[in-house]
């Protein structure tokens, strides 16, 4: 008896620590870990003097990656001026991306040359005016990005669906309609002019 006594000692001993380890780590536990005191946004408080919880942003404050401090790209102005040039030299791709945004987001009042004459003016929807106006041609480049950010007229603002690459794409590809719109065979090279006459 006195040998499986011996031997039950350190199985007794290691119950008993396994006890107060346990009882330790219940006492370092309390609700308050749980239900601690916590605002929600916007919730009311009487701790500011505006009663509100939330506090405003400070003046000035950016997010971070949204600094958009050059008025060229993202303002299509210099100072109080729209722009006359575009912020990046065009490419065929930027064309292309432009005419997919402009068939995408334009086409359906402006009509796919630019005439204003889209499904949705077809339809009873007031007409926009023709890009090929003298007014538009002489228009700077500018002015269109600030049409889509902003709206005119009728035209709502485009700025939440169309980002400001994209409205300088789209903005390129209205050039190219109004220059296509004036375009005649001596503005093709001699090259491409001859091949043109022959597949007539």
């Amino acid at each position: 008896m006195n040998v499986r006594r011996r031997n039950d000692w350190p199985r007794a001993g290691l119950h008993l620590l396994a006890f107060c380890l346990l009882l330790l780590l219940c006492i370092g536990c309390r609700r308050g870990m749980f239900d601690h005191s916590k605002y929600r946004p916007m919730e009311e408080s009487t701790f500011f003097a505006d009663g509100s919880i939330s506090r405003p942003i400070p003046a000035n404050t950016v997010a971070r990656g949204q600094l958009d401090d050059d008025d060229h790209f993202y303002r299509g102005r210099k100072g109080t001026n729209l722009v006359e040039t575009f912020p990046f030299p065009i490419s065929r791709e930027t064309l292309e991306r432009g005419r997919d945004r402009y068939e995408i987001y334009c086409s359906v009042c402006h009509g796919r040359t630019g005439k204003g004459n889209g499904m949705i003016v077809q339809r009873g929807f007031p007409q926009p005016p023709d890009f090929h106006i003298p007014r538009l041609q002489e228009a700077p480049v500018g002015h269109f990005y600030d049409v889509i950010t902003h709206g005119y007229g009728v035209m709502y603002s485009y700025a939440s669906r169309v980002e400001p690459a994209d409205r300088w794409a789209i903005a390129a590809y209205i050039r190219a309609l109004q220059l296509s719109e004036k375009g005649t065979i001596n503005d093709i090279p001699p090259g491409d002019r001859a091949q043109l006459e022959q597949s007539r």
